[in-house]
């Protein structure tokens, strides 16, 4: 009961969110989600619904913490550079700014992304 009540939360965070930040394709939504064990990262289209640049830390060796974060915040910035994209809109797909998803969003700053 308790756990339904706290994905019922994070699910209507997650809709308060994306209501306000949509991804277009001068400016993509870079969508970020943190499982327990991996980090996934993409740019996203909302116009035409593609994925433009997509990094995970599955098959690597960074995990879902702080550091892993970092090391996928460069990639990121790195993939996405190659594919054209400067400019993102961030999604923190419902968690609170600060921790990994601050260490991911800074990390992705430095390696050249503008948010």
């Amino acid at each position: 009961m308790k756990l339904e009540k706290k994905k019922s939360l994070l699910q209507r965070r997650r809709w308060r969110i994306r209501k306000k930040v949509r991804g277009t394709a001068e400016r993509p939504r870079l969508a970020v989600h943190f499982s327990n064990k991996h980090v996934y990262a993409q740019c996203i289209d909302d116009d035409k619904g593609h994925t433009l640049a997509y990094v995970s830390s599955v098959g690597g060796d960074s995990k879902a913490n702080a550091e892993g974060a970092v090391a996928l915040g460069k990639a990121i910035a790195e993939k996405a550079k190659s594919a054209g994209i400067e400019a993102v809109v961030f999604d923190r797909a419902g968690r609170r700014y600060h921790g990994c998803v601050k260490s991911f969003a800074e990390a992705a700053r430095e390696g050249g992304l503008q948010f």
